[in-house]
């Protein structure tokens, strides 16, 4: 019944739709008059971009039209402000038009609405000359939260036909905008493609009519509202209660919908948020183990012994075990806690015992959530719950390491100088485990309970084993399967920001499919399409690849929900315990097929990446085949889903939502800038070095990347050559220090082969352009392979070519002299200046160097008076050498740096003796000089050595 109303006259009535169609026109207005007037008065100015003008770009993007530029600023913001009014009133008049009792999605549209609003507001008075971040920031939580209010207002439609169909068709045309805007933008961006930044603009604007258009449709539904303004008397301002007309409710059939229509609780979303983290701490520690097992066999150089305690993962066998299995159940908080040592292990200096701690926590962790699984299985509901946290702790891993740059802060290589949250993370940790086990076991310590199912645990196992094992292999980092596809310079593929969201996005998407649609994750179907993704990421390059990576990503989280659900409901002991020692065997398996050289019986295995992922496929198989016996598709479809599971559903879904919204904003601000300005721009100076980084590991166990980031910026290396730069592998982490250099130096990246092409890596980073990059694997038969890189630079408008090499080991002398030959060739072949930065493995003037200083390349030493070197070697042709330095490592690795400085445009001393006429430092320009900061004592333990304890300086 309507609320009565105070008497009084009608000063003003009108229809509620007039809402909707002012904040329409004061919007278009605003746009649309900023762009009338920025043609008019600015239009050379405003199609302008940083590559190119008028003729190739010749229609101005939204943000350069309703930039700093006056007047058409002040046209924009005028109209803005008048648009707030009927914006705010809008957001109202849909919550109350959408209010339900008992339902929290309208307020949290109502919310979201709000937000945008202000957030808009933000954007527009704080342009990015006023203050760059703010702008940023404004801009990104406007274009995130769009999101959840376009998607919550299809939601909350009321039955109004036309209305509905406008706002899918909008929807549909906002967000199918987006994947050409993005192309053009890359395409403008990176590939720096004349006239594609209009094209951009094209989509961009239609962005913003759709965005408008989408809103305007509230006037269908407001014309049931009427706004009524009287003059009433007395202090009283009556009921403010409105009510909106009666509408009908949602239909109740679909799953989504369903979930989302129960009230929100605080106390549970926080439940749903620990089980995540805790999750995302089970991925954490069991990410960081292959990291500290592998910094033994790198310095040994071969196996070490310390690789034993992978086997750390195989601990739920003691489930087997009725008296250790009763125990562990009774007590699983403190089990749970006594894992979160993996986190502490950072507090230990020495490796041995870090390593010892983390392989403790793994062990804990492994059976702590084996034992929880198996305590669960009887209570369909619960056991979901776990099995999602399980499953998400990895989205939320991968999440956290897209914006740390692959790296996980609250690893035990990570401490408070380099990036890690260590601290922070371990008090989370253990706020969650106390929230999330707050409950203890609800069932018995026997395999009768209800809900266990038949099968064979053995093939459960294996499934769970395979489905582990492709988890961290190919998705603990958002950029894993992309540098898979990478084929250098021009880029025709994916790269890590922005695209690793994408990785992302497929992840979530196959975590709702195996919640949603258990027959469809475990039918073999999609278990065809996972091979299909599987096999295209193996064979295939760019962006055919990188669908495969999709696709793969997609199945592998479908099928991980049915396949955990399964094992939960079998013997422990065999199903979890038996499952990780077959994804130990994995990791070795995939470990062996790049470390062959350095392993027994490594070389039956050498480059059989194929066959690493063929035999996950084959494992998950068995995992599925076990699923679907012990759990006919009959019995499947018959199952009705408990009311309170729908509801527990609903807040993992906002979990997974704002996982999803974080991994689109920190694709934002990833993006690379490419603007990108050498140190030396006006002397001309090319300063080029190399650097063997031994995998981003320093001497004592800590990531080097920060370190390794100051020394590159203060020596100011333009240009430089990493070897031993491929972590994207279970035992290095999934790392790409790359990532990181290359976004807080400011320059191009070229990671060179990747993870798949079986090397131990090779990368380059420049500030100056790469036109063109080609990846060489070098003739290798007996040894590790060698990697090349062959990149061509845009250096002050002249074409360089840059080589960066890493030669095969000592003990194979046939492989580098074919090696040596090669290079030599393709060198030689070179019409460009060029410069080599290389890992040779010979004395100077002796050997193969005589193959790589030679007429067929003809390329020269650096500095040929240089006798202490074995490894590292700078060549050159075609170019001005003006200077040559040796920098000490300090403890970030095992090699030195090695660094030339090159000018560019002069003309080169053909006379031998002249060109290697050593001059002093006072001869030389200060802009030609190498920083003061090295001589002496130096900065935290790099200094010039070997030369003199100085740079050389030549004519």
């Amino acid at each position: 019944m309507a609320p009565k109303l105070k008497d009084g006259d009608v000063v003003l009535a009108f229809s509620g739709k007039w809402v909707s169609w002012i904040h329409t026109i004061a919007a278009y207005c605003a746009f649309i008059s900023a762009l009338i007037v920025g043609v008019s008065l600015h239009y050379h100015k405003i199609v302008q971009n940083e590559h190119y003008g008028y003729p190739d770009e010749w229609f101005p993007s939204v943000s350069a039209t309703i930039g700093d530029r006056y007047p058409e600023r002040s046209f924009f913001m005028l109209f803005i402000a008048i648009t707030s009014g009927p914006r705010f009133v809008l957001v109202g008049l849909w919550y109350l038009l959408t209010a339900r009792p008992n339902s929290n999605l309208p307020k949290f549209v109502a919310y979201t609405g709000l937000f945008r609003t202000l957030t808009c507001g933000g954007w527009t008075y704080v342009t990015s000359t006023d203050d760059h971040d703010w702008h940023d920031i404004f801009m990104i939580s406007y274009l995130v939260a769009t999101l959840p209010w376009t998607i919550g207002c299809l939601a909350l439609s009321p039955d109004n036909a036309r209305a509905v169909k406008y706002r899918k068709y909008l929807a549909g045309a906002f967000f199918g905008t987006l994947i050409p805007l993005i192309y053009f933008f890359i395409q403008h961006k990176v590939h720096k493609v004349a006239g594609a930044y209009t094209i951009y603009a094209f989509f961009e604007w239609s962005l913003v009519l759709f965005d408008v258009a989408f809103d305007a449709v509230t006037a269908l539904d407001f014309e049931t509202f009427e706004l009524v303004v009287k003059d009433v008397k007395g202090a009283s301002k009556g009921n403010t209660k409105m009510l909106a007309d009666s509408v009908l409710e949602k239909q109740k059939d679909k799953q989504v919908g369903q979930i989302l229509s129960h009230r929100f609780f605080w106390s549970e979303a926080i439940d749903a948020a620990a089980d995540v983290y805790h999750g995302f701490v089970f991925w954490s520690i069991l990410t960081s183990l292959g990291v500290v097992v592998w910094f033994f066999p790198l310095w040994h150089m071969g196996i070490s012994g310390y690789e034993i305690i992978i086997m750390t993962t195989v601990s739920p066998f003691l489930l087997s075990i009725k008296p250790v299995r009763s125990m562990v159940v009774k007590h699983l908080r403190l089990c749970h806690f006594l894992s979160l040592a993996g986190l502490l292990a950072y507090q230990v200096e020495d490796p041995v015992l870090r390593l010892f701690t983390v392989g403790f926590g793994v062990w804990m962790s492994c059976l702590s959530w084996a034992a929880t699984c198996y305590t669960e299985a009887g209570y369909p509901i619960r056991l979901e719950s776990k099995i999602l946290a399980w499953t998400m702790g990895l989205l939320a891993s991968s999440v956290v390491k897209f914006a740390f740059k692959t790296s996980n802060p609250i690893w035990p290589t990570s401490h408070a100088s380099n990036g890690g949250l260590n601290g922070l993370g371990f008090i989370l940790a253990v706020l969650a485990v106390m929230r999330s086990t707050r409950r203890g076991p609800t069932g018995g310590n026997d395999l009768n309970l209800q809900g266990r199912q038949e099968g064979s645990s053995v093939l459960a196992g294996l499934g769970i084993g395979g489905i582990f094992f492709g988890m961290h292999f190919l998705l603990a980092d958002s950029s894993t399967m992309i540098l898979w596809v990478w084929e250098g310079y021009p880029i025709k593929g994916p790269i890590a920001a922005p695209h690793g969201a994408f990785t992302i996005a497929a992840m979530g998407a196959g975590l709702l499919i195996g919640l949603f649609r258990d027959s469809l994750a475990t039918g073999w179907t999609l278990y065809g399409v996972g091979c299909i993704g599987a096999a295209l990421l193996t064979t295939r390059s760019n962006w055919t690849g990188y669908y495969g990576a999709l696709a793969t990503a997609v199945y592998l989280m479908a099928v991980s929900v049915p396949l955990i659900g399964s094992a939960a409901r079998k013997n422990p002991a065999t199903t979890f315990g038996f499952g990780f020692l077959v994804y130990n065997f994995m990791t070795l398996f995939h470990t062996w097929v790049v470390a062959y050289a350095f392993v027994p019986g490594g070389h039956l295995v050498r480059e059989r990446t194929d066959w690493v992922v063929t035999a996950t496929m084959i494992l998950i198989g068995c995992g599925v085949f076990t699923a679907i016996s012990s759990n006919p598709t009959t019995q499947r479809k018959r199952t009705v889903i408990n009311p309170n599971a729908r509801k527990q559903r609903s807040y993992y879904i906002y979990v997974l939502s704002a996982l999803q919204l974080c991994s689109v904003a920190i694709a934002y601000l990833r993006f690379p800038t490419y603007d990108y300005v050498p140190y030396h721009k006006d002397e001309k100076i090319l300063t080029a070095g190399i650097w063997t980084i031994h995998f981003s590991l320093d001497n004592d166990m800590w990531s080097s990347e920060y370190r390794m980031r100051d020394v590159i910026k203060e020596l100011e290396i333009d240009v430089i050559g990493l070897l031993e730069s491929d972590l994207q592998r279970i035992t290095a982490g999934n790392r790409d220090t790359t990532q990181f250099l290359a976004e807080d130096l400011g320059m191009y990246v070229d990671y060179g082969p990747g993870p798949n092409k079986h090397t131990w890596g090779a990368a380059l980073l420049s500030k100056f352009p790469i036109v063109n990059s080609t990846h060489h694997l070098t003739p290798s038969p007996v040894g590790e392979l060698a990697p090349a890189i062959e990149a061509t630079l845009d250096v002050y408008g002249e074409m360089i070519d840059v080589f960066v090499f890493h030669s095969g080991q000592e003990e194979d002398p046939e492989d580098r002299r074919l090696q040596s030959e090669y290079m030599s060739r393709i060198m030689g072949a070179s019409p460009r200046p060029s410069i080599l930065l290389s890992y040779l493995v010979t004395k100077p003037l002796e050997g193969n160097y005589n193959t790589y200083v030679s007429k067929e390349s003809g390329m020269l030493d650096i500095d040929p008076t240089d006798w202490d070197r074995w490894c590292e070697y700078i060549l050159y042709k075609g170019l001005k050498r003006i200077g040559y330095a040796r920098v000490s490592r300090s403890t970030i690795t095992d090699t030195e740096i090695q660094v030339g400085k090159f000018a560019i445009g002069e003309q080169v001393p053909q006379d031998e003796k002249v060109r290697n006429r050593n001059i002093l430092e006072a001869e030389v320009p200060e802009g030609r000089r190498f920083p003061q900061m090295f001589r002496g004592e130096g900065v935290r333990g790099h200094f010039y050595h070997v030369l003199d304890d100085a740079p050389r300086y030549y004519a």
